[in-house]
């Protein structure tokens, strides 16, 4: 079963959402502004992402432009901003038992 960290608002989360049902698999959605992340889920997710924190922030966020941008955190500390900030995660992300994607563009989501 696969899980996608949803925004419905975000068109290329939608485009994710759609990509995933047109696969016919099982799965199901977490609209992560409504249900947050917590600091142990996202570091797990992280994890299966293979990637830094800081490499799942959108940096197009006006939040990341004028507060974060300049600032030099360390890993646990970008995890904390994100679970305090769930808008600046990438999204959508959709995550399988070992291994998780950033489903953008939405054919990244064949690498599961």
């Amino acid at each position: 079963m696969y899980t996608i960290y949803h925004n419905p608002r975000c068109k290329k989360s939608r485009a994710g959402l759609l990509y995933l049902k047109g696969k016919n698999i099982d799965f199901q959605i977490r609209e992560y502004l409504k249900h947050p992340l917590s600091e142990v889920e996202l570091t797990g997710l992280v994890m299966k992402l293979h990637v830094k924190p800081v490499e799942l922030i959108r940096t197009q966020e006006e939040l990341y432009r004028k507060e974060l941008k300049r600032l030099n955190l360390n890993d646990q500390e970008w995890i904390k901003v994100m679970v305090e900030n769930p808008k600046l995660i990438h999204r959508p992300i959709v995550e399988g038992k070992y291994k998780a994607v950033v489903g953008d563009p939405a054919e990244n989501i064949d690498k599961l």
